[in-house]
């Protein structure tokens, strides 16, 4: 069994014209990182390995992330090939997932991560939102080896935006 949690970067800012991979959270993405991070905190499995995207806004939701879920950053990877909106990229990149590892977070980018979400799983969903979560059940012992799988849950910021929450 493979286990994949899917995590868009939180939303970024475009007040300043700079390329797209230099872009910074904005304020409401940092407060949603932090929000979606506490969310998750009790999700997780026991074990599992992060990637992330190489880009700003990814890398810093990653980040703060990694503060709530107790996962030391210098062992989340960032990874070029990451930097993608393509599915057949990112699919591409998942599958390089060593089997030693059931469990893998990924951060990164739309439109890979809703067309990854809808080709491998069983729940239709018409664009996950910036900081939204999905997480994948594929019955395989190999990352190479991804069919259709179940969609097991969901995680978005709209779920959570009566929430009382203080960081």
């Amino acid at each position: 069994m493979k286990n994949l949690i899917l995590i868009r970067h939180s939303k970024s800012s475009w007040d300043i014209p700079i390329k797209d991979i230099d872009r910074s959270l904005s304020i409401k993405g940092i407060k949603d990182a932090h929000l979606m991070a506490f969310h998750l905190m009790n999700e997780l499995p026991n074990s599992y390995i992060v990637w992330s995207s190489v880009s700003k806004r990814t890398t810093e939701t990653a980040y703060i992330f990694s503060q709530y879920l107790n996962i030391p950053p210098e062992t989340i990877q960032y990874l070029d090939d990451l930097y993608t909106f393509e599915v057949k990229n990112l699919e591409k990149m998942i599958n390089k997932c060593e089997n030693l590892y059931d469990n893998l977070i990924l951060f990164g980018h739309n439109e890979a991560i809703t067309n990854f979400v809808n080709k491998f799983g069983d729940l239709y969903i018409e664009n996950v939102p910036t900081t939204g979560i999905v997480f994948l059940e594929f019955d395989t012992d190999d990352w190479k080896n991804l069919s259709k799988g179940k969609t097991t849950k969901t995680l978005f910021p709209s779920q959570f935006k009566n929430d009382k929450f203080k960081q």
